[in-house]
């Protein structure tokens, strides 16, 4: 019977840490490009944080939106996430200018998840600000496929491999900072930092 038991605790101990495991791990992102970010949300917006509320299960922060750059003909007022990091929810700072791509839910709110690009407005650059305006739209008929280690074959003339997302300090590299994948004349997609498409 002693052995039953002690099995039986030893069991439920396991399950427990492959349980807590699971739930550490449920919200793992890999950093979005810019450009993919604002072509797969809804809204891409940019707004100050001016206060914060605590609801049942969610955040609720009030914002007062800058500028819209993709959404609805309306003003955002509150951006919404989940209370959990562990469910994806993310933490803002008041009083801060951000730059939000999200979701917009059924019931007409923005939601934002730690699988969004969410970036202080100060730390992007003037290639990322302006791509905002045109640049990443025009891209959005292009996929940016990330390659963690090379060769990575393009298997679609409308991909762009993504291959300096990770770098060492944890920053995205020129490709996030400077690019944006865009279509050229013969129908296929190529990185473009300003000049001319660079090679895949």
């Amino acid at each position: 019977m002693t052995r039953y038991v002690s099995s039986c605790f030893i069991t439920l101990f396991v399950l427990f840490l492959w349980r807590v495991e699971d739930i550490a791990d449920a919200c793992r992102c890999s950093p979005p490009h810019p450009q993919q970010a604002f072509c797969d949300a809804d809204i891409v917006i940019r707004a100050k944080v001016v206060g914060k509320k605590a609801l049942s299960n969610e955040i609720k922060y009030d914002v007062q939106q800058i500028k819209m750059f993709k959404g609805p003909d309306r003003v955002i007022h509150a951006v919404f996430t989940t209370s959990s990091s562990a469910s994806c929810g993310v933490t803002l700072d008041i009083n801060k200018a951000y730059l939000f791509t999200g979701r917009m839910n059924s019931d007409g709110r923005m939601r934002l998840g730690m699988c969004d690009f969410i970036q202080y407005w100060e730390d992007l650059n003037g290639t990322q600000k302006k791509s905002l305006i045109q640049r990443y739209q025009s891209g959005c008929d292009c996929t940016i496929i990330r390659c963690s280690s090379l060769p990575c074959p393009v298997s679609a003339p409308d991909e762009c491999l993504w291959t300096d997302w990770l770098l060492a300090d944890g920053q995205s590299g020129p490709q996030a900072k400077y690019s944006a994948c865009l279509k050229g004349s013969d129908g296929s997609c190529a990185w473009y930092s300003g000049m001319a498409p660079s090679k895949k």
